[in-house]
């Protein structure tokens, strides 16, 4: 079961470097969306430290939204995803697996370049390391939720637009409590609070949504 969920993270990776371009696109788009709302809105710090973590969040919540249309796409079209589905292993491994190597390939990337990006804002250094930390925990919850989203909508006309709809609203808390943390470390309230919350949103979309994604990929190759 591990020899497969790796072989399914390293596929996954190989496939992903194959096709730079779109890997390029999802970071590309969260660095303009990041670094335009400095350029619009002026050079005042405070302005600036005061929206800065809530820029950060939402343009990685759009670019997780962007990258949701290739988590299973390209297996359905190839016919892959048939073979996955009937595999003597369980789905759910499978499909985290697939979790795993969206999130190396749109997640972390975001991740590491976050906190430069941050230093337009005027955020110190604590909390840039809070708004890594918030991301680190946040980020997969988005590939997490997205991957149900993606897997429902798999094959479906206008897909991407309906999998926007199925998931925004679920990842309204992760934003709120993800911008929180770095609100509340610059303000001095403190972020533990924010980022246990985030925790435990981790936990439970880890446990359930591979289950769900591989169940909504079955009713969809049906």
């Amino acid at each position: 079961m591990w020899a497969a969920l790796r072989c399914v993270v390293m596929r996954d990776l190989t496939l992903a470097m194959r096709r730079r371009a779109d890997v390029l696109t999802t970071l590309f788009f969260f660095v303009i969306v990041v670094s335009l709302f400095p350029l619009g809105v002026g050079p005042e710090m405070d302005t600036l430290r005061l929206m800065g973590p809530g820029v950060v969040w939402v343009a990685a919540l759009l670019a997780s939204m962007l990258s949701l249309g290739r988590l299973f796409s390209g297996d359905y079209i190839d016919g892959t995803l048939e073979h996955l589905v009937l595999a003597p292993q369980p789905l759910t491994v499978l499909v985290l697996g697939k979790i795993a190597a969206h999130w190396l390939v749109s997640g972390l990337p975001l991740v590491l370049i976050a906190p430069l990006l941050g230093l337009q804002y005027g955020l110190s250094t604590d909390a840039l390391w809070v708004l890594v930390l918030s991301l680190i925990l946040g980020t997969p919850v988005l590939s997490l939720i997205g991957a149900v989203g993606a897997a429902l909508t798999l094959g479906l006309r206008g897909g991407g637009v309906l999998v926007s709809l199925l998931v925004l609203p679920l990842y309204i808390p992760v934003l709120i409590f993800g911008a929180g943390a770095v609100d509340a470390q610059v303000t001095g309230l403190g972020p533990q609070a924010h980022l246990s919350l985030l925790g435990a949103f981790l936990v439970p979309a880890l446990v359930f949504a591979p289950w769900a994604a591989g169940w909504a990929l079955r009713i969809s190759l049906e």
